[in-house]
């Protein structure tokens, strides 16, 4: 049968989502190799950044095909999850890939997809990104790495440059329980011979980073080390940076974003190198200054503050917390939380409740959604008190009752309260909202 909409488009690929994720025993790349090969190898016909990492990758992603597309290429940028709507996945020279190319994508494939025993949804997405990069015959691509890097179906092209942003731990029943574990899966990026960026790590993160560069002959360029920047200024609108002299300004704050900015103008500069394309400093400045990354530290309203950000583990909530000193000192801080239930919501907690003068827990739209009662109990066996809120709407007009204007509102944990924060505001404020999807699942 034909794929007829959009509706049904997202149907038929989240019907592929019949395994558990995190199940790396299903993960194939042999299988993804195979079915591309069958394709014509679609993911031969650009060349790619690869960007693996626990966090920064979206951001960095952003920042790498912002400054692509400035220097005039064509670009096709690859990232998950979503924010509110599946199109945001696949971008073609900026733009959100339309619902008729996912449909005519979705009917090509299908054939392809059902000979293929045992696929994954995200193999399966990651297929329709390459195919919809080859199609629009993309100059570059940038890829965010799904989960790990070694096993991750993004793993199956030959990437110009390796990247590998700030490792935490996260998913640590999947990629293991400890950093280098960690670390050694996201440096299955890795190519022999290859030129590979990394962000700054932890220091048994970067010994496992050195040591399979070490191993596969790969040049490893680091940020704060080989490629020295320094902080000119912040303020609620950006902040400025320089790196070897060269000013920049980048719309997105916090100084962990201006890692990830430098860390993709290395990126870029390497990809330069080892192909054909040529970015101009023009470029490099102007890719900067006019990234859109939504639902990273972003502000909301002012009067009171209304901040969200989708810090998903302890490191990245000591991040957030670090950047609200930084922005918002003196201000009482009322966090909405939510959190997916295979997150390390313990140690989000334990960082973020001291913090918080105020905390509201609620569950996402999504089903991976922790219930509010449970998040109660985590609080309270580490001795604070929460109020549980059934959904996110409710917890956001809760949280706007009686707020000072210097008030701080951040709602955090979780992409997905985030992106229902962001919806809700919108709609509350009769202003337009972005292509969101049905809930398919």
């Amino acid at each position: 049968m034909p794929i007829d909409s959009y509706l049904e488009a997202l149907t038929y690929f989240y019907s592929y989502a019949r395994y558990d994720p995190g199940d790396v025993t299903r993960w194939s790349l042999d299988r993804l190799q195979e079915l591309l090969a069958r394709l014509g190898e679609p993911h031969k016909t650009f060349p790619s950044l690869l960007i693996a990492g626990t966090k920064g990758k979206g951001s960095t992603a952003a920042i790498c095909e912002s400054i692509l597309r400035e220097a005039g290429y064509n670009t096709g940028l690859y990232t998950s999850p979503h924010l509110h709507s599946f199109r945001e996945r696949i971008r073609l020279g900026g733009r959100l890939i339309t619902e008729d190319n996912l449909v005519a994508i979705a009917n090509k494939l299908k054939p392809y997809f059902e000979s293929t025993s045992g696929l994954t949804a995200f193999e399966l997405i990651t297929t329709v990104a390459f195919v919809a990069f080859a199609d629009a015959q993309v100059d570059a691509a940038v890829l965010e790495v799904g989960l790990g890097g070694r096993l991750d179906a993004t793993n199956a092209v030959d990437p110009a440059v390796g990247v590998i942003t700030s490792i935490s731990y996260d998913h640590t029943r999947i990629l293991g329980e400890t950093l280098s574990l960690i670390a050694r899966e996201k440096a299955g990026i890795i190519r022999p011979g290859a030129l590979v960026i990394s962000a700054p790590q932890f220091d048994e993160a970067m010994q496992m980073i050195e040591k399979v560069c070490q191993e596969r002959q790969a040049k490893l360029l680091v940020v704060d080390r080989d490629w020295k920047w320094e902080s000119d200024g912040f303020s609620l609108e950006g902040q400025s940076f320089s790196v070897c002299g060269e000013p920049y300004r980048l719309p997105l704050i916090g100084e962990h974003q201006a890692v990830n900015a430098v860390t993709a103008l290395a990126a870029i500069a390497g990809l330069c190198r080892q192909t054909d394309l040529h970015v101009s400093a023009e470029a490099m400045s102007a890719g900067v200054a006019n990234v859109h990354w939504l639902g990273r530290m972003e502000i909301l309203n002012r009067q009171p503050y209304l901040v969200i950000d989708s810090a998903m583990n302890g490191y990245s909530s000591e991040k957030l917390v670090q950047t609200l000193n930084q922005y918002f000192a003196g201000s009482e801080a009322t966090l909405i939380f939510g959190a997916s239930y295979d997150h390390p919501v313990s140690d989000m907690l334990k960082v973020l409740l001291p913090y918080a003068h105020k905390m509201l827990v609620t569950a996402s739209s999504h089903h991976r959604s922790e219930k509010p009662e449970n998040l109660a109990g985590l609080a309270a066996e580490l001795g604070y008190e929460v109020t549980p809120v059934p959904d996110v709407s409710t917890a956001l007009e809760m949280a706007l009752v009686d707020n000072d204007r210097n008030d701080l509102i951040c709602a955090t944990g979780s992409l997905f309260v985030v992106a229902d924060v962001r919806e809700a505001w919108l709609r509350r404020n009769n202003r337009t909202l972005p292509p969101i999807d049905p809930q398919i699942l």
